[in-house]
């Protein structure tokens, strides 16, 4: 791992920028200067039907009307697609992945029939009910010969025995908050057996992220609470693949006037139209109520 801190901020170019990313954006930068670290954007552009150039546009713009500055050249993981895809053969050598025919709406009904508390994840969805996880094999080599869509899943269970963990134990890392540094838990069971790529994009969230952090040499993760149930997840894929372990910071997000945390669905106040509006980066800072004195990570 590099001797010098690294921080990331990795935005999605499918809408525009709001306070919570000015939040996260800032505080990453922040601490890289004070810990003569290193700052890096990275666009998180898999998503190819929502992502725009005009959005990933607007946010350089954005960030550097917040006076960033970020190393060049910018990690697009629109151009990565192989690399994930690597990653993913690790992973099928496993034997700890399975294409899953099902459609949402199949899936819903599987769910709905079952009886008693079905449990959901970290972030409100229900788990998988295991439709596609031993099919016999002639319905998986029918959907192949149609080449229908799929999604490709995590065994969880086997990812974890593999791991050398016991498939309901829970994952540690090194948590911050600026001032000290602790154990932090949580279980990647939690999440059922998740979706980490599917037949058109070979690669989510979850695997791009922790592929891209050990490319960039990425020392700390500082990100949004909202993310942190996703770390036990992120943890056990760095295990699989080998992958170094960075140290998380979790912090608050930026709610609105209802108590709801901003989001580019919810259509909240953009950077854009906050600049538009003659607000400037120093109101911006105020606004978010970001402390001026940062402590550095140890």
């Amino acid at each position: 791992m590099s001797s010098r801190h690294v921080f990331r901020f990795a935005p999605s170019p499918n809408g525009l920028l709001h306070l919570g990313h000015a939040y996260s954006a800032i505080l990453n930068f922040d601490l890289a200067r004070r810990t003569g670290g290193r700052f890096l954007v990275r666009i998180e552009d898999i998503d190819l039907g929502r992502a725009r150039p005009e959005f990933e546009q607007q946010i350089y713009e954005d960030l550097a009307w917040l006076g960033l500055q970020w190393e060049e050249p910018v990690l697009r993981q629109s151009t990565r697609f192989s690399v994930y895809e690597e990653a993913l053969d690790r992973l099928r050598a496993l034997d700890l992945v399975y294409p899953c025919y099902a459609t949402r709406a199949e899936i819903r009904a599987a769910v709905a029939a079952k009886t008693g508390d079905w449990p959901s994840d970290p972030d409100g969805q229900p788990h998988y009910p295991g439709l596609w996880r031993d099919p016999p094999r002639t319905a998986l080599l029918r959907r192949k010969a149609e080449d229908a869509p799929f999604a490709l899943r995590l065994k969880i269970d086997a990812a974890m025995r593999t791991a050398g963990l016991d498939p309901g134990a829970a994952v540690a890392w090194q948590e911050t908050d600026g001032q000290f540094t602790s154990e932090a838990s949580a279980r990647p069971a939690d999440w059922g057996d998740v979706v980490i790529a599917r037949k058109d994009i070979p690669t989510s969230y979850h695997l791009a992220v922790v592929v891209d952090d050990a490319a960039q040499g990425i020392t700390d993760v500082v990100r949004g609470f909202d993310l942190k149930p996703a770390t036990a997840l992120h943890r056990l894929l760095q295990t699989l693949l080998g992958l170094p372990e960075p140290v998380y910071r979790h912090h608050r997000l930026i709610l609105d006037d209802r108590g709801e945390k901003l989001s580019k669905s919810r259509d909240s106040e953009t950077l854009s139209a906050l600049r538009d509006s003659g607000m400037l980066p120093s109101d911006v800072r105020r606004r978010i109520d970001l402390p001026y004195e940062i402590m550095a990570p140890e």
